[in-house]
């Protein structure tokens, strides 16, 4: 008895509302009222919600303060029988494990329960879970519902809701922050009522009221919508685990022809963060000894463009709004993913180069004047890295050609932005391993900030200078704490097919870096033929699926990977001609009546008496952007492109506009708060008339050479830098040379195409780099003009006698680059 007390004492003194987490709850009922007994994993305390039955529509709830025992609980509910013997007493009515919201339609409110869990992976000793049941449970009591009138819209919206599976990749965890990436959670361990305003967190609007009344969040769970899978691999007789996450936002969320572009938030459709963790689990207690993650973004072209839902034509014209002409939506969206994961952004935008009819290459050339003119208004070291790379041309080669380049180029991103890492100490308990603080004490390391990477005062342990550790060669036993800084960022224009063989192929090449760190491996290099690299593929495959299903209607196309594996021609053809249809038949069938219940369920649509119900309002989309924002739709849009500029329009521009004046200034706001990372500067993407010619002058050098003995004034003097005619000069970036990714057949490199993705050192990808440099002709220029002054001026020797300090400069801060 004496031991009770004191446990009672004890929790009664230290209980922080906030800081408890109920993992298993019970639910009981009166006549007049819910019990709901909610206790710890440990069973060590107990606490009681009560939610009032009598009120037809109005929201009742009382929390109990007190914290009970085991027996003090059980005396509880005894009394409460007995007190309501008279109308039925106390009934026991499910047994769950959180609730997932409280709605309202246009009747009663219901309480969203989850009635059976599968734990389906841990992080950091956390158990990660998915539902396997859930329950939707009207709050009054019969009497007090027959005195509202029930309506076949009260039904019909019911069934709508339920129609969003909570069986299907929802994932959820009691004492871990799913919804943020592991860094996040490590540097700054947030709680409570912050995390449901967080992105990822799908059923925000259903637990809002609940949480406004009670004034904390020990009662819900926290729904995160994407992909969750964990996989046990082996390597060298040593265990580590592989954990890939994909966390889709809830803002502009939707279906595939229905929400496409961005909002006037800077919000895009199918905004997807991937996280890629891998741990070694110490083998007595089976918590992790060291952790390493790496995170990546897909979303849909940040401009205001659309697609209308055709039941006549599998793909639908691209119509393209000319209301954001100073592009103020894409610079809001740019300047989240800076306050999401600091500097640099890099931008990887895989759609089609040149079309019989143009689609695809429309929204090309807008999203390049978009960014040009976003980076004129960057400081330097800020401004934006993009790369624009035609996977469906490259596609035509070897499967593995494709995830080669795409590894080169992945391996130059994680050079600029580094990847996370840290050491565990292994005399924490579970609960403490997502507390940076606690980690790290006596180490020295600022954890301040909200960004993947935090921003550390002390110059000389810059988180800059740790996470640059692969680029500049100096990683040595392993540091304490790596962090990433900046995030690359993947579209094609679904963000589904294309877009996960590029994200496998960044995944792959992280995961040679992780492995390494963690001292697994003694080369940060996984080789196509490696097991790992088909265990990953497999993951990413699955995830692209899933991601494929919830946007698009049907699983991925995955023909690269089918290749890659050698699967028959036939049946891959066969594969996606079927997974074509199904993706078609969603859209033009069954899309709309799930965006119908999207938007029930994320809030963005709720139910009113004697206003038009949902489903007799026009299709989402255009319900967006005609009645919300009369101004984005023109009376020819149905008819004509707007701004539908031709492939020409991107190529090139002036001199002037390639060199930056200096006076550029960052993101309003952004920059005493963000790390900037180490990112070095980029210049803006340069626009041209489409009739100019361009011929390519290329040296006669090896293309694994960097041109650092080019002369400045030599090169500036210039006008016109020559461009192969016969290249398409589609592809192109303005921080990475696009003949260094695909350089081959004079070199070594040619083995290493063969068997890595990711063959290149990490410390000499850099001294790889061989710069190309463009300035458009004039109009009055003719391309025979062009190329005489390429090839008088610009000859080998000259470029590579010397340089000035001004023109480093410019090497360093990027160039408009052709392919």
């Amino acid at each position: 008895m004496g031991a009770e007390t004191e446990q009672q004492s004890l929790i009664h003194d230290t209980l922080d509302p906030n800081s408890l987490c109920l993992q298993k709850f019970r639910l009981y009922e009166t006549r007049s009222n819910f019990y709901m007994i909610g206790r710890d994993k440990n069973r060590t305390f107990w606490r009681v919600l009560k939610i009032s039955r009598l009120e037809p529509s109005d929201l009742n709830i009382l929390e109990d303060s007190t914290a009970y025992t085991d027996n003090e609980c059980f005396d509880l509910l005894k009394r409460i029988h007995e007190g309501n013997k008279l109308t039925g007493g106390l009934k026991f009515v499910t047994t769950c494990y959180g609730i997932v919201g409280i709605i309202k339609f246009l009747g009663p409110h219901y309480m969203l329960l989850i009635t059976k869990r599968r734990k389906i992976g841990t992080i950091c000793g956390h158990p990660i879970y998915a539902i396997s049941k859930s329950e939707m449970i009207p709050i009054p009591n019969s009497t007090a519902r027959s005195n509202l009138a029930i309506s076949k819209d009260e039904n019909r919206y019911k069934k709508l809701l339920r129609t969003v599976d909570l069986r299907k990749d929802f994932f959820f965890s009691y004492s871990y922050n799913v919804m943020r990436s592991l860094q996040k959670n490590m540097c700054d361990n947030k709680t409570g009522h912050v995390l449901y305003d967080t992105m990822f967190v799908w059923n925000e609007f259903l637990t809002r009221g609940i949480r406004n009344i009670l004034k904390n969040t020990i009662w819900t769970v926290a729904l995160v919508y994407g992909f969750f899978k964990q996989v046990d691999l082996s390597l060298s007789g040593r265990d580590f685990k592989l954990t890939l996450i994909a966390r889709r936002s809830r803002h502009y969320a939707g279906t595939r022809f229905l929400k496409r572009g961005v909002n006037e938030k800077g919000r895009v459709a199918n905004d997807v963060e991937t996280e890629q963790i891998v741990f070694e689990e110490d083998a007595s207690d089976g918590r992790p000894t060291q952790i390493s993650s790496v995170v990546q973004n897909r979303g849909s072209i940040p401009l205001f463009w659309s697609q209308e839902t055709s039941r006549l034509n599998i793909r639908p014209d691209i119509i393209l709004s000319n209301k954001d002409q100073n592009y103020e939506a894409t610079r809001l969206h740019f300047e989240n993913l800076v306050l999401r994961y600091g500097n640099p952004i890099i931008i990887l935008n895989l759609i089609k180069t040149r079309e019989k009819k143009p689609r695809e290459s429309i929204l090309r050339a807008e999203f390049s004047n978009a960014i040009k003119y976003i980076n004129k208004s960057l400081s330097a070291e800020n401004r934006l890295r993009f790369l624009h790379w035609d996977l469906n041309k490259h596609a035509k080669s070897k499967a593995s050609n494709v995830l080669m380049l795409l590894g080169r180029v992945a391996t130059y991103a994680l050079n600029l932005t580094g990847i996370f890492y840290c050491q565990i100490d292994s005399n924490l308990g579970s609960e403490e391993l997502v507390s940076w603080t606690k980690l790290q004490k006596n180490q020295g390391i600022d954890s301040s900030g909200e960004n993947l990477s935090t921003e550390e005062e002390n110059g000389e342990n810059s988180e800059k200078d740790v996470s640059r550790a692969y680029g500049s060669g100096i990683l040595e036993n392993h540091p304490v704490a790596m962090f990433q800084n900046g995030v690359l960022r993947t579209n094609c224009i679904d963000c589904l097919d294309r877009t996960n063989v590029a994200q496998y192929a960044y995944g792959l090449v992280a995961l040679g870096r992780q492995l390494h760190t963690l001292g697994l491996t003694d080369s940060p290099n996984i080789y196509l033929d490696n097991p790992l690299a088909e265990d990953l593929m497999r993951a990413y495959e699955n995830m692209g699926d899933t991601l494929a299903l919830q946007y698009g209607g049907s699983a991925a196309h995955n023909k690269i990977f089918s290749q890659r594996r050698g699967q028959w021609k036939a049946a891959t053809q066969s594969q996606e001609f079927f997974r074509t249809l199904q993706r078609y038949c969603s859209n033009a069938y069954l899309d709309a009546e799930k965006q119908r219940a999207i938007n029930v369920f994320l809030g963005y649509y709720q139910p009113q008496p004697g206003k038009p119900a949902l489903w007799e309002l026009d299709s989402d989309q255009h319900y967006d952007l005609g009645k919300r924002f009369p101004d984005l739709i023109d009376d020819n849009v149905r008819t004509s492109f707007k701004r539908s500029l031709s492939d020409g329009n991107i190529l090139g521009q002036s001199e002037s506009d390639l060199v930056h004046d200096g006076s550029s200034r960052g993101f309003p706001h952004l920059n005493e708060k963000c790390n900037t990372g180490f990112s070095d500067p980029a210049p803006e993407v340069s626009a041209c008339e489409s009739d100019i010619s361009l011929c390519r002058y290329t040296p006669s050098m090896c293309g694994t050479h960097i041109h650092e003995n080019v002369q400045d004034d030599q090169m500036l003097e210039v006008n016109h830098i020559c461009h192969d005619e016969r290249r398409d000069s589609g592809s192109w970036s303005n921080f990475l040379d696009m003949d260094w990714i695909s350089s081959s057949g004079n070199s070594c490199e040619d083995e290493l195409c063969e068997r890595s993705v990711t063959s290149l050192s990490s410390e000499n990808v850099a001294s790889e780099m061989k710069i190309d440099f463009m300035s458009s002709a004039s109009e009055s220029g003719s391309s025979s003009k062009v190329k005489q002054r390429c090839a008088t001026d610009l000859s080998h020797d000259d470029i590579i006698t010397k340089y000035s300090e001004h023109f480093v400069d410019w090497v360093s801060h990027g160039g408009i680059l052709f392919w």
